[in-house]
């Protein structure tokens, strides 16, 4: 543990503190991995009171300063507590993550286990305007310990000195096989003109990380006496928000015209370079992005990804991309062609968090 980092906050009367291995847990599809801490408990000051821990899934549609007008903009989606101190029950045997920290903590440590349901969302957020303040919308979760008489009353008021909590992420991991890209094709005939101008996209394959180039490729047949300009190819976010209203909206992450001129009766075959990133993006209000830690960076956010039997209304935010590929004729006419649906997911190797995007065929 002495090569690792870890994560504590203390309550600000000093009884409780939370240890945290790790703020980043993977979701593979068929598991997530086990939420597993230690508190630190000094029974002085506890008055006969309890500790416990809870593991909060919840989404925000609001800031926290807005809660004073006596409306929650804050919707818990998952929520499961245990009860830390005084110490009932069996317990779990503890994790080699778990044995660390508790030498850290000595015998006042309690160790806790949480095991994330397959079904719940990664985090995800709504990028806020630069002059938003607060936290943003979004899907985020909690790990947080408190002192109180019983574990959810809601008469009784709990103060913020008797509490800590982590915000903790639950991102996906890529699936281990990459399958072969998509490719489309659209034909359109112009005025005047008998024979058409055929357009045919494809992409080598359906998975790339965050930040590589995206090779994609395009055929032309130009059979008209017209003259091709330009050719435009657009990446778009389609983020869906489920929970609070049904809102359902397109951004544009990557935009770029090519100046390739395919005269009459001519072909072309090419390969354009995209390449979506966040950084270019920072400016657009209300851009899906991975779940966010303070200040730290992050990343356009992820393709949810559903399950059979899995429900979408839990997912609070939905997030899907595409690629479009257009062409500029002489005459001003645009003969587009959407290409293929993108997907962005993360592939997690140590220590950091790489992301993803990737295309299943049309």
């Amino acid at each position: 543990l002495s090569l690792c980092r870890v994560y504590k906050k203390t309550s600000g009367n000093e009884s409780i503190a939370l240890y945290l291995g790790k703020r980043d847990f993977v979701d593979h599809v068929e598991s997530v991995d086990v939420v597993d801490g230690v508190i630190k408990v000094d029974p002085a000051e506890l008055d006969g009171r309890k500790v416990w821990v809870y593991l909060a899934c919840a989404f925000r549609y609001g800031s926290d300063d807005l809660d004073v007008i006596g409306l929650s903009f804050r919707k818990d989606i998952w929520v499961k507590r245990v009860q830390i101190y005084p110490v009932v029950g069996t317990k779990p045997a503890n994790t080699p993550m778990q044995e660390a920290l508790l030498k850290k903590c000595g015998d006042q440590g309690h160790p806790f286990t949480f095991t994330i349901d397959t079904n719940l969302p990664c985090s995800v957020g709504l990028q806020p305007a630069p002059e938003d303040a607060g936290k943003s919308c979004g899907v985020d979760y909690e790990v947080k310990a408190y002192i109180a008489k019983e574990a959810d009353d809601p008469d009784e008021k709990i103060s913020k000195k008797d509490t800590c909590r982590l915000i903790i992420r639950k991102i996906q991991f890529a699936p281990g096989k990459v399958g072969a890209g998509p490719k489309a094709d659209i034909s359109k005939n112009f005025m005047m003109s008998d024979k058409p101008v055929h357009l045919e996209a494809s992409i080598e394959k359906e998975l790339y990380f965050h930040g590589d180039p995206i090779p994609v490729n395009v055929k032309i047949n130009n059979e008209t006496t017209k003259v091709v300009k330009k050719i435009k190819i657009t990446v778009e976010q389609t983020t869906e928000v489920l929970l609070y209203q049904s809102d359902k909206y397109s951004k544009t992450v990557f935009t770029e015209e090519f100046a390739e001129e395919i005269k009459g009766e001519s072909t072309l075959e090419k390969t354009f370079t995209v390449i979506p990133l966040l950084s270019n993006n920072k400016e657009k209000r209300g851009l899906a992005v991975d779940g966010r830690l303070k200040d730290e960076d992050t990343n356009l956010a992820s393709t949810t990804i559903i399950r059979p039997g899995m429900d979408k209304g839990m997912q609070g935010i939905m997030v899907s991309y595409k690629i479009k590929v257009n062409l500029l004729v002489s005459s001003g006419g645009l003969l587009g062609g959407l290409t293929a649906h993108c997907r962005a997911i993360h592939l997690p190797p140590s220590p950091h968090v790489s992301d993803l995007y990737t295309i299943p065929g049309c």
